[in-house]
């Protein structure tokens, strides 16, 4: 199949197939005569698991390391779960981080007095002069 059939069955846009293979995250795909991407089966499987990878919000070199380890049938599964792990607690710490933002931003929509006038929390948060903060 060529790239755009193996996008579709995949998942995977053809833009990013080429931008995986340009980065060396998976190995660029056999060629015709006339230079066409040609990809089977196992590619498309290959590029399944990526895509399912960084859906899950790995990085590209997370993906690499899960795929390098996927790829060997002899890797010890601590491996594998190290990587996991290692994630979990950077989401954990990311899900922390977006909910204290969240927070501030709820206060300071909350001290907005939303009229006609121009003073505006929010902005004076922004721009480092938030008056209406001082002793919350």
């Amino acid at each position: 199949m060529n790239i755009g059939e193996a996008a579709n069955a995949s998942g995977v846009s053809a833009k990013m197939i080429r931008y995986y293979e340009s980065i060396g995250l998976i190995r660029p795909a056999l060629r015709t005569g006339s230079n066409y991407r040609v990809y089977g089966g196992d590619e498309v499987h290959l590029l399944r698991f990526v895509k399912r990878a960084r859906t899950l919000g790995f990085s590209v070199d997370e993906t690499a390391a899960l795929l390098g380890l996927w790829q060997d049938k002899s890797r010890a599964s601590a491996e594998v779960n190290k990587i996991a792990v290692n994630h979990i607690a950077a989401l954990e710490a990311k899900i922390k981080d977006l909910q204290g933002m969240v927070k501030t931003l709820k206060h300071l929509a909350h001290c907005c007095h939303d009229n006609e006038r121009p003073d505006c929390p929010i902005l004076d948060d922004l721009a480092g002069e938030a008056p209406t903060l001082k002793g919350h």
